[in-house]
């Protein structure tokens, strides 16, 4: 009895006491974890956004006090052409960049193979990832000069006379968003590839032994598998076409005559060059709001797809 009675008051004594901590330690484990990162996303994102909404709506040169003016700036959007000149534009960027997954992926499908030299071949494609956007714009700027670019040079060659591509209303965004999407590809290109060696080998030889081939093994086997990787360059095309700046900046300048303009420029101008913070901020909130708004309908529509 009393090596049971020593045992018992051994283990009382070694029995940890019922604190609060110990109560919700699991609950608050997770929470404390995580506050660093929710500082930094609520310091750098959250509050960079909720200043921007609240800036939309005064009048501000960055020097005098601000004067609060309500909808004023959102009401003045509505009659400004430039802005619509830059909603088109950005509609523009935002459809042709859906093409950047679609040759992403069939670049991807080329370069998925084991031959002599194809790492060569796929350092090569992907080089254009690799380089700032500014020499892009620089690179395209001058194959594309009307004076002294390469395009011109062999438009001449075929006696072929010359075109001034980035000096025309009509064709500059289009060549500006042909520019873009020289990386945009090879950065889609390199999610598939990735997807594409995670694949399940199994799957597609048991596919072509149940005589699936060609577009048939591609569209039912290949790219239910690659979902994810289709998400992501979906996702990150859409946000690299609304938010176009730099090669806009690099080429065009937004002309001529604002004809290249997007909004993301156009907010750059009216807010460092115009000096009118509260109507850039404006600019931004709407530009924010599109860009959520798509990629909100994209994820309820594969989300929608998934469940089905």
């Amino acid at each position: 009895m009393s090596v049971v009675a020593e045992n018992m008051a051994f283990g009382a004594a070694q029995r940890v006491p019922d604190t609060w901590w110990r109560r919700h330690q699991m609950a608050l484990t997770p929470v404390l974890l995580l506050l660093p990162a929710l500082a930094f996303f609520g310091t750098f994102v959250i509050w960079p956004i909720i200043s921007s909404v609240d800036l939309s709506f005064y009048d501000w040169d960055g020097i005098k006090t601000p004067e609060f003016i309500g909808f004023g700036n959102y009401i003045e959007l509505l009659h400004d052409p430039v802005f619509y000149t830059s909603l088109a534009n950005n509609f523009w960027w935002l459809v042709l960049y859906m093409l950047a997954p679609v040759f992403g992926l069939a670049v991807a499908l080329y370069l998925n193979q084991s031959v002599f030299g194809i790492r060569l071949i796929k350092s090569l494609f992907f080089f254009p990832f690799v380089i700032s956007q500014v020499v892009v714009g620089l690179v395209f700027g001058w194959f594309f000069n009307a004076n002294f670019g390469l395009f011109n040079r062999l438009l001449h060659a075929f006696g072929l006379h010359g075109l001034a591509l980035l000096e025309h209303e009509r064709t500059a965004t289009f060549v500006v968003i042909l520019a873009g999407l020289w990386p945009q590809i090879a950065y889609c290109m390199i999610l598939y590839l990735t997807g594409l060696t995670a694949m399940n080998p199994e799957v597609i030889e048991a596919a072509r032994m149940d005589g699936a081939r060609g577009m048939k093994l591609l569209w039912n086997i290949i790219i239910p598998q690659l979902r994810p990787a289709t998400f992501i360059a979906v996702v990150v095309s859409v946000v690299g076409a609304l938010r176009s700046f730099d090669l806009v900046a690099i080429m065009t300048v937004g002309g001529p005559v604002n004809a290249s303009t997007v909004l993301a420029y156009y907010m750059y101008q009216q807010t460092f060059t115009a000096f009118r913070y509260g109507y850039g901020a404006a600019i931004a909130v709407v530009l924010f709001l599109i860009m959520d708004v798509y990629i909100a309908l994209f994820l309820w529509r594969m989300l929608a797809r998934e469940r089905g």
